[in-house]
């Protein structure tokens, strides 16, 4: 029977975008319902006002014609139901050009001949509240009487207006604030949960073990998250992995010259023949500076670790090479074998750490001579493809003494330490090799 595949999982943008969104909506309910009956609040009142200023013109005599200056005249007194939703309307009537009705004697200062429509008038500069809306509407032209009326009221009612009605839209608003903080808090601790419960998953890990995190996740963002930290897991096992098997060769390569000291060591204690003593103590010699040469490459392990940050800097590899086979002559005629450098007339150059290209070299080179028997040819080549790739090779022609060499270039500390300069400098390290007693060639590589 086919197993039921798993679902996909969702999408964790989508996931909080649903709860965010589900906050915005109960807030955004909550000040519909709050501007709704604020809405029918302020339209009753505004209802209530406008019916105010409608009757309290209509208490004033039929025909009022101020022969005084307007402001001479007494205020009429204001209705008790008036509020600031009941604006004071001035109301003027004209019939045949001639004022018929002017409830508070403001038709004076109207300019003649106004237009129909709204207007915004400053009647007189020197009272403060002088400025004025005014509406203008004639009769129809059919009509018996040629009739034209104004409707006045103060420009500073409308301020007074729209400051009441903001403070009865910030006031509910205002106490909303709190209800949308704990809100949004909820809604963010809600789509957060799955990040703290993978948290909790990572903390969890056991990296000795090369434990890994369940693929999976409820979410496609938390499935990439996985599978970063699944990648530096199996990257961190692998290192420990060349942790382990660096730390198994050198404890190999240390062994053995200790080993055969401790006994060389008895030997000459216990042995009462000059000769075998002088024997034993050579071998104690040559145990000691085989020991000391692991030693020193194991430090410059150490400074290579530590040259990693340093910038980069331009390396001629063909003076490199000059230098280190000058440096390994003595060695090569100790022991009866050769040195021969390739390379053309002009430089190569590369970019990387000189300290530690440096080092690469001299290691291949130390370990082609000490590893292979009398008579072996050492070759370093140097070369530049017209695509620009520079190489840097070191190869011999000699049976490897002893271990033989892997194919994963770990023979020994050297080669570990070689491998491990050239994959701080990204270079690629390649081993060629035959058979046990053919040629072996190592190659750095540069891309151009």
């Amino acid at each position: 029977m086919k197993p039921l595949s798993s679902p996909s999982p969702r999408l964790l943008r989508r996931y909080l975008w649903t709860w965010a969104l589900l906050t915005l909506a109960i807030v955004w309910l909550a000040l519909a319902a709050v501007a709704y009956y604020t809405g029918l609040d302020e339209a009753d009142e505004i209802l209530d006002g406008h019916l105010v200023s409608v009757a309290e013109p209509l208490l004033y005599p039929a025909a009022r014609l101020l022969k005084a200056p307007p402001q001479s005249a007494t205020p009429p007194t204001r209705s008790p139901y008036a509020t600031v939703y009941a604006p004071e309307l001035r109301l003027v009537v004209w019939e045949d050009e001639r004022v018929v009705w002017d409830t508070h004697g403001i038709a004076a200062l109207l300019p003649a001949n106004l237009a129909q429509g709204h207007h915004t008038l400053v009647l007189d500069p020197s009272r403060p509240a002088s400025t004025w809306r005014v509406f203008v509407t004639d009769a129809p032209a059919d009509a018996t009487t040629p009739r034209r009326v104004a409707v006045l009221t103060e420009m500073g009612w409308r301020q007074h207006l729209g400051t009441d009605i903001a403070e009865d839209i910030v006031l509910p608003s205002l106490v909303l604030l709190p209800l949308v903080a704990l809100l949004m808090a909820w809604a963010i601790r809600r789509g957060l949960l799955p990040l703290e419960r993978l948290s909790d998953q990572i903390a969890a890990l056991n990296l000795d073990a090369g434990q890994t995190l369940p693929e999976q996740q409820p979410f496609q963002e938390l499935v990439y998250t996985v599978g970063a930290i699944n990648t530096l897991v199996q990257r961190q096992q692998l290192q420990l992995q060349r942790e382990r098997r660096f730390t198994s060769d050198v404890a190999h390569e240390l062994r053995t010259p200790l080993t055969s000291m401790l006994l060389q060591a008895r030997r000459a204690h216990e042995s009462e023949n000059p000769t075998d003593r002088a024997q034993a103590l050579q071998m104690i010699e040559q145990d000691a500076l085989r020991a000391g040469h692991i030693l020193g490459q194991l430090l410059d392990l150490a400074r290579a670790q530590s040259l990693e940050a340093l910038a980069t800097e331009t390396v001629d590899l063909c003076a490199l090479a000059q230098r280190v086979l000058a440096d390994h002559a003595p060695l090569a005629y100790e022991r009866h074998q050769e040195l021969a450098l390739d390379a053309p007339s002009r430089p190569v150059q590369v970019q990387g750490h000189a300290t530690m290209v440096e080092l690469i070299l001299r290691n291949l080179v130390d370990n082609a001579l000490r590893h292979t028997p009398p008579g072996t040819l050492v070759e370093v080549r140097v070369a530049q493809t017209p695509q620009g790739t520079c190489t840097l090779s070191v190869s011999d022609n000699g049976a490897r003494d002893g271990a033989q060499v892997s194919a994963n270039p770990g023979m020994g500390v050297g080669l570990n330490l070689v491998q491990r300069m050239a994959d701080a400098q990204g270079i690629a390290l390649n081993h060629t090799a035959g058979t046990p007693a053919g040629a072996h060639r190592f190659t750095l590589s540069w891309p151009g």
